[in-house]
């Protein structure tokens, strides 16, 4: 089994909201959006070469995934700005659906964090706006 049909294997099983597997090792979270990607990038864990298993992915998530330096990413949802960016980077991409956007949790607009990063190509800058919106909206790490 690949690494990436063993983080598949613990979204499914686990119910999380996210999987992280390489060989041996496996981090999953159960908090939503973008919160766990940038709680692993601030604690410095080491999570390059890991393929990844989420729930949703827009464009935010998929530049912390680059920044965590992941080699595939599985997800349920992804939005088509996030595909592009990860394939533009040489990530492994699997999905069940594509959508123009991911749309808020309210479901009346657009989610916030791609939104923030929609115009930005920089990774780097991506996680600044990233951090920032975090800030704005009280979501701490």
């Amino acid at each position: 089994m690949t690494d990436l049909e063993r983080a598949k294997a613990v979204l499914a099983s686990k119910d999380c909201t996210c999987a992280l597997c390489r060989g041996e090792s496996t981090y999953t979270s159960f908090e939503r959006g973008v919160k766990p990607l940038a709680a692993w990038l601030e604690s410095g864990l080491d999570l390059r070469g890991f393929s990844a298993a989420d729930k949703v992915v827009g464009k935010g998530a998929a530049f912390l995934y680059l920044l965590l330096g992941v080699s595939a990413v599985y997800a349920r949802v992804i939005s088509a700005p996030a595909l592009a960016l990860l394939q533009q980077h040489g990530v492994l991409v699997e999905y069940e659906a594509k959508t123009s956007h991911i749309i808020n949790r309210k479901g009346d607009g657009i989610c916030p964090f791609e939104e923030a990063v929609m115009k930005i190509e920089d990774a780097e800058i991506a996680y600044r706006a990233i951090r920032q919106k975090m800030v704005d909206m009280n979501i701490k790490i």
